[in-house]
């Protein structure tokens, strides 16, 4: 088997049916589609029969409701590919995508192989790039620039082995994932062009904007633990440290700004500047935040005043 795709569902009855078509149609035949039934309530399991009945390729798997970390898991337990692919159940892909993958993956023993997306709205469409400008770069790079989903990539599965999505995780946990197994990527290829479509929708995960949001704390803290664990952390200090602030002083406190609750974003505001200071005290001097990038100034000089601003801005935006 050349590629294996796991696809967590949960009440997705609506939405499952234009993913799994999008596989079922893919160019490159050698491959299985692992779908997860995570405890679905509604009518899921009766359109993932429909496929597993019609499609020999398609494997139904169904488990107690635990989250989407270990119906990935349970995916993972089961898969044969050489390559492994995640999708989520409300999105779907080009009839390419998965050949274009494997064929540049295998064309120079990629370990992993990444492409552009396009975010799907009610009333738009927008590009996605995976942010890197060459066709190939390192897991440095990749820390760094790239957008950090596991939905529009392949992996090795020899690279995965020993890397899960922690259980309990359902927020966040595919940022965590995909840390751990850049410390094992030595080669990484890149296809640009938008062979992912991500549906936007409010009731995804994707637009929490309460407590569920500190997971993403957790995910950064057990990254930097699993690399001090693997006596790897000096060597990717500078890109821990510059991702572990770009995490908190940025994706947490610009989505916490969406609270309608001042006091909670108080409080995640000096959560943040504490755990920052705490665990790199000099991030400052990161190499990475030197120039004259807004971004980086904005990361480099964040206080409880530019946070005040920041949710002044956020409260005037209504979330649409």
């Amino acid at each position: 088997m050349k590629v294996s795709i796991i696809i967590p569902a949960y009440n997705v009855e609506n939405y499952i049916d234009k993913c799994l078509n999008s596989l079922v149609k893919q160019s490159l035949k050698d491959i299985e589609i692992i779908v997860v039934n995570d405890g679905s309530t509604d009518n899921t399991q009766k359109v993932i029969d429909k496929y597993a009945k019609k499609y020999s390729n398609v494997i139904a798997l169904e488990k107690e409701n635990g989250g989407v970390s270990e119906a990935r898991n349970l995916g993972l337990k089961k898969a044969t590919g050489k390559y492994i692919g995640f999708l989520d159940s409300d999105d779907w892909i080009d009839k390419d995508m998965y050949k274009k993958l494997y064929q540049k993956a295998i064309s120079e023993d990629f370990d992993i192989v990444a492409c552009d997306t396009e975010a799907i709205f009610p009333d738009k469409k927008q590009y996605i790039s995976s942010n890197i400008k060459n066709d190939f770069v390192s897991n440095k790079e990749l820390m760094i620039d790239a957008y950090a989903v596991i939905w529009n990539k392949i992996y090795k599965k020899d690279l995965i082995k020993e890397i899960t999505f922690k259980k309990g995780m359902n927020f966040c946990e595919d940022v965590e994932f995909l840390y751990m197994v850049y410390s094992k990527a030595k080669k990484i290829g890149v296809i640009h062009e938008p062979l992912h479509n991500y549906l936007q929708r409010e009731g995804s995960l994707t637009y929490v904007y309460d407590k569920k949001l500190y997971k993403l704390i957790e995910a950064m803290d057990d990254i930097i633990e699993y690399y001090k664990k693997n006596e790897i952390f000096d060597e990717y200090k500078e890109e821990l440290e510059y991702t572990y602030v770009r995490y908190l002083y940025a994706t947490f406190i610009k989505r916490m700004a969406k609270t309608k609750n001042k006091l909670e974003f108080n409080k995640a505001v000096n959560t943040v500047i504490e755990k920052v200071t705490k665990e790199f005290p000099n991030y400052k001097k990161n190499h990475y935040l030197k120039g004259l990038n807004p971004k980086n100034l904005y990361l480099k000089y964040f206080n409880k005043t530019l946070s005040k601003i920041i949710y002044e801005i956020s409260s005037r935006e209504k979330f649409n």
